[in-house]
């Protein structure tokens, strides 16, 4: 978090999200230059979701800057990339409205499967992801990327749900843990 900035809004403070990905991330090695169409898109999308979880109002005239890079691309870079700068966010400090968890689901094979892989998600069939504030139960994106029949949108969302539940429940555990550690070294 950085303190007054020329750009700052007056009333709450302004998220700036940066995503990229390492050359050396995928089995191809494309030169991939920060400024491309799914980098901007993925960092339009991060910032929407930190947006709606992040208690801006609580620093006007400042910005909060989150920069992800990915270093292997398996599958599910957008849910990654929300699960781990939640967890930056806790450990800097700043306060969310809640945890955001986040999960790609998807049909294949007409079942609905949660936390796709590279290869699942390169099956071509219908995917969602979704980022969840588990304990009020509020979506702050939810993407698709294909067309998906309304009589199975329910159980794609149900499974991406039930992860997302679930990586809060590691999140929760894992920051608990690191606050009683903090705790013990500082002698209490």
């Amino acid at each position: 978090m950085r303190g007054p900035r020329s750009k700052a809004l007056p009333d709450r403070a302004l998220v700036n999200c940066q995503y990229s990905m390492a050359t050396f991330s995928t089995g191809e090695r494309k030169r991939r230059p920060h400024g491309d169409r799914k980098s901007s898109e993925m960092s339009l999308h991060l910032k929407q979701t930190f947006e709606a979880a992040i208690l801006t109002e609580l620093f006007p005239r400042s910005q909060i800057d989150i920069y992800v890079q990915i270093l292997q691309a398996d599958g599910g870079n957008y849910c990654a990339c929300v699960n781990a700068a939640t967890l930056a966010v806790i450990d800097a400090g700043i306060p969310l409205r809640d945890y955001v968890c986040a999960s790609s689901a998807g049909l294949v094979e007409d079942t609905a499967l949660a936390d796709l892989s590279y290869l699942e998600e390169a099956a071509g069939g219908p995917q969602a992801a979704l980022a969840l504030l588990p304990t009020s139960g509020q979506m702050a994106l939810l993407q698709l990327d294909a067309r998906l029949h309304q009589d199975r949108l329910g159980a794609v969302l149900e499974a991406a749900g039930g992860a997302c539940r679930a990586v809060h429940a590691v999140l929760d555990c894992v920051v608990r843990e690191h606050v009683r550690d903090l705790t013990a070294l500082l002698g209490d």
